[in-house]
């Protein structure tokens, strides 16, 4: 069969996939189900299982990887379900009406609302957990402000996408660097430049889709008369990008999206309430929304925000204790099947356990009686079950293309079709990558052998690719079908994610041309 034949049917699945979502508007669980049955196909008849290291066998290679997908998607699943149970809780007790009134306190105009959640906040749990946690909890709270569900979903994985280089504190780096000879502040420093000079394009997107989405809603709800919206655009930018850079310059890989959220964050509510001031914009006070005295009314406010807060600190003390690191991440399920294939789940460690901890405590300290915290639980859990199909048949065909060679071909004829261009093509390897797992530390451990051969055979500089596979690798999160599902999930619109595809691909597709012609110019 010719190297070109089985490119094209290498392709077949994510073509499959893309028709169905994007040309169709099909569900993903039916696109996934389809380039299931597609990749089934092919890694029995044109592609072979044995010509991987450790696997004998094409029905060891199928059941291996299914068994993968199965333990991911339960791992995936806790994650969406904890995250479930958090919603439901916070709509039922009225949790979410009133941190709604709290932001309306720090301005009137829900544009900037939705800088502070899709941005600041998906930002700061991408750094902190990741692994989806960023749009299954920053999602629904922008449809508590009034956004649409598909918007709210599209906004963030938009706007979080920049941070998932850094994310999980670190985690897709220390991947690179287990395949590399490259330290961790190197690989940092080559990603971050990436980061930097593309993060605020996509910051400026997720800015557009909020003043359409507004306007187009209700122009009512625009305000009378608030501060200027764009130079707020621009200064939430510089909040957390500058950081980032600088961290990830000096420091390392662990910290440029957590502090650089965190640091950023608190710069943009100090500036926002300066810039509220300057141009003498009214706003309901906290007081004012929540109808009792100012004191109270900051009481009710953390104590209406305290499954989030509770959260937080779980993950802080959990990455950034070495101590409770340690033990936490010590308990460790893991099981092994033909020497290939493998799964590990670290249950106190997890962002999933971590989630329905911050629902338990957050429902004691709200207050919320046990029968309304047990219907919370019972509604997310009916939610989760119809996601469990679409999610395990993406996770399926991703662990079928790895272990049955598919990927490695689409790699090696890309390469080799690009030649000397080859730097602009770099990020979209990684972009794939992300998009076929859901995960850049994934990405990451498929592709960066593949982006440093490449250099050697090229003769380029290797860490600029190496960054580029880092930074291409982020954006393959705004597009990976199971990120979808799950955004989908915790809003509701379960079934609608080709409507989200086709709103990120076009942030994607920019994201990876500019990572290009920054790989170009760098190489």
């Amino acid at each position: 069969m010719s190297t070109g034949l089985l490119a094209a049917l290498a392709f077949l699945p994510i073509a499959v996939i893309l028709g169905l979502m994007l040309g169709l508007g099909q569900s993903a669980a039916r696109a996934g189900v389809a380039g299931l049955l597609t990749t089934l196909v092919l890694v029995w008849t044109a592609f072979d299982f044995t010509s991987v290291a450790g696997i004998d066998s094409r029905w060891v290679g199928s059941t291996g990887s299914f068994a993968e997908a199965v333990f991911s998607s339960a791992t995936i699943l806790w994650i969406i379900f904890g995250a479930l149970c958090l919603h439901q809780l916070q709509v039922r007790s009225g949790a979410i009406d009133v941190l709604r009134s709290g932001l309306s306190s720090l301005s009137t105009d829900p544009r900037v609302g939705a800088l502070l959640v899709a941005w600041f906040f998906g930002l700061f749990l991408e750094g902190a957990a990741g692994f989806g946690t960023p749009v299954a909890l920053a999602a629904p709270f922008l449809v508590g402000m009034g956004f649409r569900p598909v918007q709210a979903v599209t906004m963030v994985l938009i706007g979080h996408c920049v941070g998932v280089s850094f994310g999980a504190v670190g985690t897709p780096v220390i991947a690179q660097m287990s395949v590399v000879d490259f330290t961790g502040l190197e690989l940092s420093r080559a990603i971050s430049v990436y980061s930097v000079l593309i993060g605020g394009v996509m910051l400026v997107i997720v800015a557009i889709m909020a003043h359409r989405a507004i306007r187009a809603e209700d122009p009512e709800k625009m305000p009378v008369k608030h501060a200027p919206f764009w130079p707020l655009v621009v200064a939430a930018g510089v909040c957390f990008l500058v950081p980032m850079y600088a961290i990830a310059q000096t420091i390392g890989p662990e910290l440029p999206t957590l502090g650089g959220a965190l640091l950023g964050a608190i710069a943009f509510v100090g500036l926002l309430t300066v810039w509220r001031r300057i141009f003498k914009v009214e706003s309901t006070s906290v007081r004012d929304a929540i109808g009792e005295s100012e004191g109270l009314g900051v009481v009710k406010i953390l104590r209406a925000a305290s499954p989030y807060l509770v959260v937080i600190i779980l993950i802080l003390a959990t990455r950034l204790l070495s101590p409770l690191q340690v033990f936490t991440s010590g308990w460790v399920w893991q099981w092994e099947y033909a020497a290939r294939f493998t799964g590990k789940f670290e249950p106190l460690y997890h962002p999933g356990t971590l989630l329905v901890l911050g629902f338990l405590v957050g429902g004691f300290v709200q207050k919320v009686p046990m029968r309304q915290v047990f219907d919370a639980g019972r509604a997310a859990l009916k939610q989760l079950v119809p996601v469990a199909v679409a999610l395990l048949a993406m996770l399926a065909i991703s662990r079928l293309m790895v272990h049955g060679g598919l990927i490695a071909v689409l790699a090696d004829t890309a390469a080799g079709a690009a030649g000397g261009a080859w730097p602009l093509f770099a990020p979209a390897v990684g972009t794939l990558g992300g998009f076929i797992t859901g995960s850049a530390t994934a990405s990451n451990i498929l592709f960066t052998d593949f982006q440093q051969a490449a250099a050697a055979r090229l003769g380029f500089a290797e860490l600029p690719l190496l960054g580029a596979q880092g930074f291409g690798a982020a954006g393959g999160n705004m597009v990976a079908p199971h990120n979808i599902i799950a955004g989908c999930a915790t809003v509701g619109i379960s079934g609608e994610e080709g409507k989200i595809l086709r709103l990120t691909l076009s942030a994607a597709v920019l994201y990876v041309v500019l990572g290009g012609v920054v790989a170009w110019f760098l190489v």
